[in-house]
């Protein structure tokens, strides 16, 4: 039988075996060895330090994501233009009916009411510089029934806002609050507090389930507004927070005699008081409204009436209407999404980035302890 002759592999040595005729011992001729300081060469070195170099970059990416790019692109706009509508009916209001030069009060029953809301931006304030972090935005309201187009209330307001937490900031140089035509209040003795403490427009960027300072334009002052479950609004998770205001005094005006059931007086001094109960929806990732429903009723007493024994000057529901509530859904939804990129793609990175370096940090460990152990 012809003599064989076959070379075999051993890891990274190369050794001959030869054997010669039947029956003849095996003899064993061993090659130099030639031994790398890596086992598997270096593709798995190569491979072991890209796995690392990518987990490096990913966490730092993410890091880079969350914890620079989100603070500095998550805020509100310095210009917003938008129109919000909300709607009411079977409402009691008092409306000013057009008498000559002035206008004269009436309480109306069974009104249906509509409420305009514009938001801009005021970007000649002085807080307003350009990408900053207060801007000044100016809200103007108006409610009117909509059979005879008269005026139920309306106001005009400016205020500085934290353009991250949303929340009302001073000093607001063009702050004010207008209720009467040409009649601006402004925060000149207290220039360091809010006119309009708390949140006013929306809730912060991701938003929690807890209890938030919402503020209330007819009491003047900011209200607990609680955390009162989840819900879905077409498509879109929401968290529903409720805020109440039991009856309370706001103000006292002189007003007709006749407008409160003491005709033969021209002039009677008396007390608003009022109470609400109000829902807002709020989108959590971005903290903007989604929906709000309000039921208020204002109350005119004298000081000889008690409660429920004054004149209801107002009292009935106000609710954001379908188109509003489906253009704050899309809104909502574009800047959620990109938002994700600044939350959810860095949790992601994160991931990835840790489980390549873990693997790239084994391969590399293993390959040194073989290498250590072969021969």
């Amino acid at each position: 039988m012809p003599g064989l002759g076959r070379t075999v592999r051993l890891g990274l040595e190369w050794t001959s075996i030869r054997g010669r005729g039947h029956g003849s011992a095996l003899q064993f001729e061993t090659g130099p060895c030639q031994r790398s300081n890596f086992p598997g060469g270096p593709v798995r070195r190569a491979l072991s330090l890209t796995l690392i170099g990518l987990g490096v970059f990913c966490i730092a990416g993410g890091l880079l994501l969350r914890f620079y790019a989100y603070p500095a692109l998550a805020k509100i706009p310095q210009d917003p233009n938008t129109v919000s509508v909300a709607q009411g009916s079977g409402v009691t209001a008092l409306v000013y009916v057009p008498q000559g030069s002035s206008a004269r009060p009436e309480i109306r029953q069974n009104l249906n009411l509509t409420s305009k809301t514009y938001v801009t931006g005021d970007l000649r304030a002085p807080e307003s510089k350009k990408n900053g972090d207060v801007v000044t935005w100016i809200e103007a309201s108006e409610v009117k029934d909509d059979a005879s187009n008269l005026t139920v209330n309306g106001s005009v307001r400016a205020l500085c806002l934290d353009r991250f937490t949303g929340e009302a900031v001073a000093p607001c140089t063009n702050g004010y609050l207008e209720k009467e035509k040409g009649v601006k209040i402004t925060n000149e003795g207290s220039p360091k507090t809010p006119q309009f403490p708390g949140y006013n427009f929306k809730l912060p960027f991701n938003t929690e389930k807890g209890t938030y300072k919402w503020y209330d334009s007819t009491l003047g002052a900011p209200v607990d507004a609680r955390f009162d479950g989840e819900e879905q609004i077409n498509g879109v998770d929401v968290y529903r927070f409720r805020q109440s205001v039991p009856v309370s005094k706001v103000s006292s005006r002189d007003v007709p005699g006749s407008l409160i059931g003491k005709p033969e007086t021209p002039t009677v001094n008396a007390g608003l008081y009022y109470e609400v109960d109000r829902t807002l929806w709020i989108e959590p990732v971005t903290g903007a409204m989604i929906k709000l429903r309000q039921w208020s009723k204002q109350e005119l007493r004298t000081s000889e009436q008690g409660p429920g024994q004054g004149t209801t000057v107002f009292d009935g529901t106000m609710e954001l209407n379908a188109d509003s509530v489906a253009k704050n859904v899309n809104t909502a939804k574009e800047n959620s999404s990109k938002l994700w990129l600044l939350t959810g793609l860095p949790v992601i990175l994160w991931i990835v980035g840790g489980v390549a370096l873990l693997i790239g940090i084994l391969l590399l460990a293993t390959g040194r302890r073989r290498s250590r152990h072969s021969f």
